[in-house]
């Protein structure tokens, strides 16, 4: 697929580029977004994240509605569509003053993120045949590069801490859209697939199954706040490690999904083996969150020696986690609801950020290692209950895609 770190001439390349152009631009957000609402707007922080969580649960609402009209006008289209009105609508925040406007903008600029995701899944599953999942394993280690690009960048606008700065990192992250879907056009227009004889206009959601696939995968998903949220207020809180070592540990995990990602994803070939990877999975979360609670109280050299075993393991799981996922989003979908499916399948991760924070701080910072435990627990149930719930949508796959129920 890639020479080096660049796919081959063609759709895959165009689509790689457009998609590090944009995570730039979400890096330069993820990072300085608060801080405008917060310094350069005035808002107060509790109301910020509030109205930061409200907007992102109204988004959900977009992906199963704007995944199925993919699926019935052909992705690439309404991609494009998502991407200029995620444009506009990030613009927008320049003219916010109060809470009320932050909920209206961020609310659309959720609903336009929610929709570009849903219609991407199609996209890159056809962009990355014959193995999508090789092809956005890669994407997500491009991602982190271009994120951490971003990132560094937003670094630049909060130590000017100037309005012009803040004006310029919105615009910035508003024109990385923009020129997202300029590159998406480029990309091969793709047919929709004729539905199945009998389906239904909403079969994703009589798909038991797959239903009780995405709370399994959003439970999974909370993973992805321990890193960012729980940990660091563990080690800055509970710990003799140096509050250095908060940075150290997120820069050894990107480091180690870029170089990772991809080679984590060979071997899931299929369905079965997405299931088993996930299971591996669980079982890495408990060992890590294991390591995290032994970080308490502990001399510092011990604290940042498991801290940072910890950390690798952590990352091994989420490789799989992450790998398997995309597998069996892909794999568990029918051909011609693609979109409509992975909409679904994004409500439960995109859940998974909004709870992750608020369940992590209370029962792993709030319980100490009692909860660091619990949580690990949690996290292996989950993971040993997917290769059953998997087996059970290859089971009955084909009668729920031709409607008649399972």
């Amino acid at each position: 697929m890639t020479r080096g770190l660049i796919p081959v001439p063609g759709p895959k390349r165009v689509l790689a580029a457009a998609t590090f152009v944009n995570m730039i631009g979400k890096g330069l957000f993820m990072t300085g977004a608060a801080l405008f609402f917060t310094r350069s707007v005035g808002i107060p922080v509790a109301q910020v994240g509030l109205g930061l969580g409200i907007a992102a649960l109204i988004g959900l609402v977009a992906g199963i509605p704007v995944g199925h009209l993919a699926d019935r006008r052909g992705p690439r289209g309404v991609y494009r569509i998502a991407l200029v009105v995620q444009a506009f609508a990030l613009a927008a925040l320049l003219l916010v003053h109060d809470f009320r406007w932050l909920v209206v903008c961020m609310s659309l600029v959720e609903l336009a993120n929610s929709a570009g995701t849903a219609a991407k899944g199609p996209l890159t599953r056809a962009v990355g045949a014959p193995n999508p999942t090789h092809f956005r394993s890669y994407l997500r280690a491009l991602n982190n590069i271009a994120a951490g690009i971003g990132a560094l960048t937003a670094g630049v606008v909060v130590q000017l801490d100037t309005r012009a700065a803040y004006v310029a990192l919105i615009l910035g992250n508003a024109a990385s859209f923009l020129v997202c879907a300029a590159l998406a056009s480029r990309l091969p227009a793709l047919p929709p697939v004729e539905a199945a004889k009998g389906s239904g206009p909403w079969i994703a959601l009589k798909d038991k199954p797959y239903l009780l696939l995405t709370g399994l995968d959003g439970i999974m998903s909370i993973q992805t706040q321990v890193l960012i949220f729980a940990l660091p207020l563990w080690i800055i809180g509970h710990t003799t490690a140096p509050r250095w070592f908060v940075g150290a540990g997120v820069a050894v995990n990107t480091v180690l999904v870029v170089c990772l990602q991809v080679r984590a994803s060979r071997g899931i070939d299929g369905n079965l083996a997405a299931g088993r990877t996930v299971r591996r999975a669980g079982v890495a979360f408990l060992l890590a969150l294991a390591l995290f609670a032994a970080s308490g109280g502990v001399p510092r050299w011990v604290a940042v020696t498991v801290i940072a075993a910890g950390v690798i393991v952590y990352t091994v799981g989420e490789l799989w986690h992450t790998a398997a996922s995309f597998e069996l989003s892909f794999g568990l979908a029918p051909a011609h609801a693609q979109g409509q499916y992975s909409g679904l399948y994004g409500i439960g991760q995109g859940l998974s950020s909004a709870v992750g924070p608020p369940l992590l701080g209370t029962v792993c910072i709030g319980f100490g290692w009692p909860g660091w435990l619990a949580m690990g627990v949690v996290f292996l149930l989950a993971g040993q209950l997917m290769p059953s719930v998997v087996t059970w949508s290859d089971r009955t796959r084909d009668r729920t895609v031709l409607g008649t129920g399972t």
